[in-house]
């Protein structure tokens, strides 16, 4: 048994979310991959979490392994992308909400295998969106990818906005709202504009976009990201 598989689901609930946590932390885009094929139970456990997400999110989320023709194209190269042979293709019925829920679940995935030992990635233009796009049914909409599987490194964390320029709030900061907003700005964003902002009163949080491209994405990705860090019996969204 995979030894990341251990660690993860032989422990209390407490300690998991600590585990989500640490690997928020921990996590950062990787563009260059080895070629270890992602298998066994790790492979299980991601295809697991694709199939809860789907059934919570009402999407359809699919993840593709030992495919390199996605990322084997001139803007993928472009990107600096090398050794990607797997994904995670964020499908969906179009609606108003579909770019939001599609960053939630699908910075859900990236946690939840950033947990196993992989590595991840982002991508909105970088892929050969030609063969990606045959996994999509009438009336549904494709709106990016993320590169999946074992890192050539570790990748490097991103410069982050202050603090102070993300939020407003009508009184004092509990502390639940703090490590809320420093996962949230750990999330990775479009070439990381950071643009959104949180507001607070009392337990009641609203988040915004200040505008910028595929910011509904990114809305879902920090909603997902603030609230394991603070937690969701701590506050209600406004």
């Amino acid at each position: 048994m995979d030894a990341g598989w251990v660690s993860v689901y032989n422990q209390s609930k407490e300690e998991r979310i600590m585990d989500r946590l640490e690997a928020i932390q921990n996590r950062h885009s990787v563009r260059q991959y080895t070629s270890r094929p992602i298998e066994g139970k790790v492979l299980e456990r991601i295809k697991e979490e694709v199939d809860a997400c789907n059934r919570e999110g009402k999407l359809h989320i699919q993840l593709v392994t030992d495919e390199p023709k996605a990322f084997d194209s001139f803007m993928a190269h472009y990107g600096k992308f090398t050794g990607v042979c797997n994904y995670i293709a964020l499908i969906g019925k179009q609606s108003l909400d579909l770019d939001e829920r599609l960053g939630y679940y699908g910075q859900r995935l990236v946690i939840t295998a950033q947990q196993l030992g992989l590595n991840t990635c982002w991508v909105a233009m970088s892929f050969g969106k030609r063969g990606v796009r045959r996994l999509t049914q009438k009336g549904e909409k494709l709106r990016c990818v993320i590169a999946l599987g074992y890192g050539k490194t570790q990748g490097i964390a991103h410069k982050s906005r202050p603090m102070g320029e993300l939020y407003e709030a009508d009184g004092p900061l509990p502390a639940w709202f703090l490590r809320g907003m420093e996962s949230a700005m750990l999330a990775p964003t479009a070439v990381n504009q950071q643009k959104f902002r949180f507001y607070l009163s009392g337990d009641q949080v609203k988040l915004q976009s200040t505008g910028g491209f595929y910011s509904k994405v990114d809305l879902g990705i920090v909603k997902y990201q603030f609230e394991v860090g603070a937690g969701l019996e701590n506050f209600h969204w406004a």
